[in-house]
């Protein structure tokens, strides 16, 4: 199934997968069309950016992402989990995460490291926690959905940011802005 679901993506074709958190929606990051149709798929306003997950850390490079020292710190103590860092890359800031998730992980690998995945829900409306309640809002929409089960996780990532010396929060989820805080030592 794995394997299948990688080509779905690489010939522009839509996805949804089981990760740690929520059911994701993947597209292939080197597919336009798949990120235009996930967005409209979704009714997610194109103003608010679909995030990468990432194989392992070591993927990084394939975007020409490289982390700060408080990065680093975050991404050793959360990665694999529930943790997306707003990094710099040559093409502009993008929100990334290592799922601690085993498919997840080797839907990523056999898609070159990296998709473009969001939660499996329509904007707005609650993330899918199984394969059935993404079905529901996304079934015809996508070319398959991979069934792992519930997920254990049920709580979206947390997301922030580290500039200029200072970590923000942008988002928490799954991780308290007090354990990011006292993990970053900012």
């Amino acid at each position: 199934m794995i394997e299948e679901a990688a080509t779905a993506l690489g010939a522009g074709r839509l996805v949804v997968a089981p990760t740690d958190t929520v059911y994701g929606v993947c597209a292939h990051p080197d597919q336009p069309d798949a990120i235009e149709r996930l967005f409209v798929v979704k009714g997610r306003p194109e103003t608010k950016p679909i995030p990468l997950l990432v194989a392992d850390a070591d993927a990084l490079g394939s975007i020409g992402a490289t982390l700060s020292e408080p990065e680093q710190r975050l991404a050793d103590a959360f990665w694999p989990g529930p943790l997306t860092l707003i990094v710099e890359t040559p093409s502009g800031s993008e929100g990334v995460r290592v799922p601690d998730h085993d498919g997840m992980r080797a839907l990523l690998r056999a898609s070159g490291g990296v998709l473009r995945v969001t939660s499996a829900n329509l904007s707005g409306e609650p993330p899918a926690l199984t394969a059935e309640q993404a079905r529901e809002p996304l079934g015809d929409r996508v070319a398959m959905i991979l069934d792992g089960g519930p997920v254990v996780g049920g709580v979206p990532s947390s997301v922030v940011r580290v500039s200029d010396g200072n970590l923000e929060v942008l988002r928490e989820g799954a991780l308290s802005s007090a354990v990011l805080h006292r993990t970053s030592d900012l």
